[in-house]
């Protein structure tokens, strides 16, 4: 029988001692990693006659997948909705910085802005492998500028528009190109929004609802045309009426084409939702549950007054408001805060918490496949944590790009 060095000569790390998220359920296995896959051990066993080259012991963690955040505007005095010089190495800051907090890959959100800004911005944002040197970039997530005045929320009204009059080609006009973008959060009551969620879809682009005056019908087409997520669920749409539940009915709607699942966005920040709301829609659809950040340029610095692409923000403790209002700005909650904070709410398993930003923003974009889990031959991203969610070691293809140094490992 062959020896694994003649399959692969790459080496093979075994993490010992640890909890494994696989299958919904915590198992006492070690995960192999080689060439920055998880392997299979019976293959490496009984096909390659295979062993590890070096072994971990995780001393009892947690091991899970890498966190995905699809909604995060920015952090770490960095404004992704800010055409600036520099703008690179400013998403290259964020991609460092949230590897401490879990996340391994995610999608730089643009808000509302006008259409010279996304011309300048998006040729800079480019899908790439996460690594040392931060977390991947799956793509852009464009929140507006096609969405309801009445739902503006934090979203400069003057830069909010239509596509009524040519349907897609108004959209390309806005945006520039397509070639990075992942999302688009559109308001499904503008006409012509079937056409071009549909385009949109065409493309491989998820479409998103939200910053929205939908009821429930104009939201249950939007989903037959093909949208698939809704952006965090309960703010910026018409609150929930037991005649007419708008968009938030999707959660429990009879009209979902078969086969077709519906994702919520989730800011479980314990200001954006009342963990009562939070309940609720965790308790209706579980398995749809995606969390988001949401997190704003201030998100990892001191209160004061920082930017959210047009509009100057004030940061009071976890609450930021778009300065002199009381309008809710994005946040400056961390995605392992969100999860911690969902688990307390929810009273949900730990797996669940784990797989709500893991497993279900990966089902939502398709990717399922190679992340958000710890299936055999998936990409070895994936946490180290502690009983109380704590972070304290993260790998990206299976290489550690960052660790709490308390640990003493």
């Amino acid at each position: 029988m062959p020896s694994n060095k003649s399959v692969s000569d790459a080496p093979i790390a075994q993490f010992t001692n640890c909890r494994l998220l696989r299958g919904r359920r915590l198992q006492r296995e070690d995960l192999w990693v080689r060439e920055g896959k998880i392997l299979n051990p019976e293959k490496l066993f009984f096909d390659e006659k295979g062993s590890a080259d070096v072994q971990l012991d995780c001393k009892g963690c947690i091991l899970a997948p890498g966190f995905i955040d699809v909604q995060i505007n920015g952090g770490f005095g960095v404004d992704f909705s800010l055409a600036t010089d520099d703008f690179r190495s400013g998403i290259d800051l964020v991609a460092q910085k949230i590897l401490s907090h879990g996340v391994t890959s995610f999608c730089p959100t643009l808000v509302t802005s006008p259409p010279s800004v996304y011309h300048q911005i998006l040729p800079q944002i480019s899908v790439r492998n996460g690594g040392a040197h931060g977390a991947g970039i799956l793509g852009a997530h464009l929140e507006g500028p096609f969405i309801s005045k009445e739902k503006k929320g934090a979203h400069p009204e003057h830069c909010i528009r239509t596509f009524e009059e040519n349907g897609f080609q108004d959209l390309l006009a806005t945006y520039g190109s397509l070639d990075c973008i992942r999302i688009v959060t559109l308001a499904p009551e503008i006409k012509r929004s079937s056409e071009v969620i549909q385009e949109l879809t065409k493309r491989g682009i998820c479409v998103s609802l939200g910053h929205s005056v939908a009821n429930l019908s104009q939201a249950e087409e939007a989903v037959q045309h093909g949208a698939t997520f809704i952006t965090h669920l309960f703010n910026a749409m018409l609150p929930f009426h037991h005649r007419d539940p708008g968009i938030v009915g999707l959660l429990t709607s009879d009209k979902i084409p078969a086969g077709r699942r519906v994702f919520y966005g989730m800011i479980s920040d314990g200001i954006h939702t009342n963990p009562a709301a939070l309940r609720i829609a965790h308790r209706a659809h579980p398995k749809g549950m995606v969390l988001v950040t949401d997190a704003i340029a201030g998100m990892g610095l001191a209160p004061g007054r920082h930017t959210l692409g047009q509009q100057v923000v004030e940061i009071d403790g976890l609450n930021t408001y778009i300065a002199g209002t009381k309008t809710l700005s994005g946040s400056v909650a961390t995605m392992d805060t969100c999860v911690r904070h969902f688990l307390e709410a929810t009273g949900c398993s730990v797996e669940t918490a784990l797989e709500a930003a893991s497993l279900h923003p990966a089902q939502l974009l398709g990717i399922e496949d190679r992340k958000g889990t710890l299936n055999y031959d998936s990409d070895a991203d994936f946490l180290m944590l502690d009983d109380s969610l704590h972070v304290q070691a993260t790998y990206i293809a299976g290489e550690e790009v960052w660790r709490q140094d308390a640990l003493g490992m």
